[in-house]
């Protein structure tokens, strides 16, 4: 009986710890602190869904004007396969692409997708970049640390 009293007693604050833990205020939960002075974040979009776009250039805004990033935060947008959509003049985010510009959002397009695809460079909005490859910019940034966004 001791032996089973003993590890009563040494097993009921495990049990007892997740329990005191959930009873805590959620409203006292702020969210991360954005304690380093500068952050990267790498969009990513391979999707023409028009529901995918908007909200990834959406997300994108979103990040800037958080108040813990205000300041603190390159972005960079990466678009391939059917993710060009985004960067097509006959599409409808010029405007929203050129104020994500200004706010300093790097807009880059694979130039892979462009040669496989035979679209004319003349199809795309002329102040966009291009990277070699979608792929490589992911692994690239990926490896210098970058946070990676594929909503």
């Amino acid at each position: 009986m001791k032996k089973y009293m003993f590890l009563l007693v040494f097993a009921l604050p495990f049990f007892v710890k997740p329990a005191i833990a959930q009873q805590t205020d959620p409203a006292a939960f702020t969210g991360a602190m954005a304690k380093l002075k500068h952050y990267n974040a790498l969009y990513i979009l391979n999707s023409n869904d028009e529901k995918k776009i908007k909200g990834t250039l959406r997300n994108i805004n979103n990040a800037l004007e958080d108040p813990r990033l205000k300041g603190k935060l390159h972005v960079e947008l990466v678009a391939f396969g059917d993710g060009v959509a985004v960067f097509m003049k006959t599409g409808i985010y010029e405007q929203t692409l050129k104020d994500l510009q200004a706010k300093g959002v790097v807009l880059a397009q694979c130039n892979n997708t462009i040669k496989e695809r035979k679209i004319d460079k003349n199809e795309l909005f002329p102040f966009i970049s291009f990277v070699p490859s979608g792929n490589g910019e992911i692994i690239i940034r990926q490896y210098e640390g970058w946070a990676t966004v594929h909503p």
